[in-house]
Formats: C-alpha cells, structure tokens, sequence
C-alpha cells in the first residue's frame, strides 16, 4: 500500500483511504489492484521477456481497459527497471530531474517499488510517494514531478499512454526548493 510523505511538514500518510483522499485533493488519481492475481512465477521477477510481459498485460487486462476508458488511454506496455537493466543509472539520472508532460503519467506497479516526487498545491508543496505492487497512480500532465526508485532499485510498472510518442519529459524550471 502506498504511504506519502510531505516534505514541508514531515507528515506521513498511510491507509488506502486516507492515501486516495490526499491524493484526490492534489489532483493525483490512486487505486489498488489486486496483485494476487499475478501468477507466482512473475512476483519479483524483474528481467522479463516478451511474454512474461504480456502475460502481466493479459493478468491485468480488465483493471487496464477499464482505466483506459474512463481517462482515454489508447496503448499500454511494461516497464521493469533492476540492477540488471543495462545503464541503470543513467536512466535514473534523467527520471530524477523535475519534469512535466503533455498528458498523464502513469504508472501501476505489478512488482518491486519506487517513488513519484510530485509538487502539491502552495501549502503542500513537494510531497513523495512510495509505491509498492497493486499500486496505481496517475500524475496530471503539466503536474511537475520525477519518479525513481527505491533502495532495492527494482520495479516492474504498466505503462499506460493516450499518444506515447508525445509521452516527452519537459524540463520544468522550480522556483521553490524541491526538499520543500
């Protein structure tokens, strides 16, 4: 289940409800997937081949089409990131900067974990989020954020997009101290 953690305040926020409620506020959709429906052999398994992902794809094809529909997303694919991703790092370097984009991010985590930083409104300000397996989120285009991972350093997310070759990470110049 995914906790937040307000940077302001130091304020932690735990429970579905109360996570769903905080992220309404800021404009971020939350829902939870059921992730016993994975089969076993795809729990924790964070190098995968064609297949295994569209078996994750099939597993969840009902809770995707049915986000989907409701927020017009037209296509779908897997990411999973792990110490085995070749230039691990080099891809965190770039999901580490504050960023916005032309449509919605969004990410559901079938395995591992990793963090949205998001920008709240003015009397939140910067607040993380840390995402776990049944976790999904969807962070508002123009909403300046990053994402990254967490010190086991491996995730497996669906990926869903209105138009992916728009999906473009715009730089996004901060005027307050992310850490607030």
């Amino acid at each position: 289940m995914a906790v937040i953690k307000v940077r302001k305040t130091g304020e932690v926020i735990e429970g579905e409800e109360n996570v769903r409620s905080f992220l309404n506020k800021q404009g971020v959709l939350y829902e939870h997937w059921d992730i016993n429906k994975l089969p076993e052999h795809l729990r924790d398994k964070y190098v995968l081949t064609d297949e295994e992902k569209e078996e994750i794809l099939a597993t969840f094809k009902e809770e995707i089409e049915d986000l989907a529909a409701r927020r017009g997303y037209k296509t779908w694919d897997i990411v999973a990131l792990s110490d085995a991703t070749p230039n691990l790092d080099e891809l965190l370097k770039k999901f580490e900067q504050v960023h916005i984009h032309t449509e919605d991010e969004v990410r559901a985590i079938t395995a591992g974990h990793g963090i949205f930083i998001i920008k709240g409104d003015s009397e939140t300000g910067y607040f993380d989020v840390e995402l776990e397996a049944g976790d999904v989120i969807s962070v508002p285009e123009g909403n300046p954020h990053y994402f990254t991972l967490m010190d086991d350093r491996q995730v497996v997310a669906v990926r869903l997009f209105i138009d992916p070759s728009g999906w473009v990470a715009h730089p996004y110049e901060e005027k307050e101290e992310v850490g607030q």
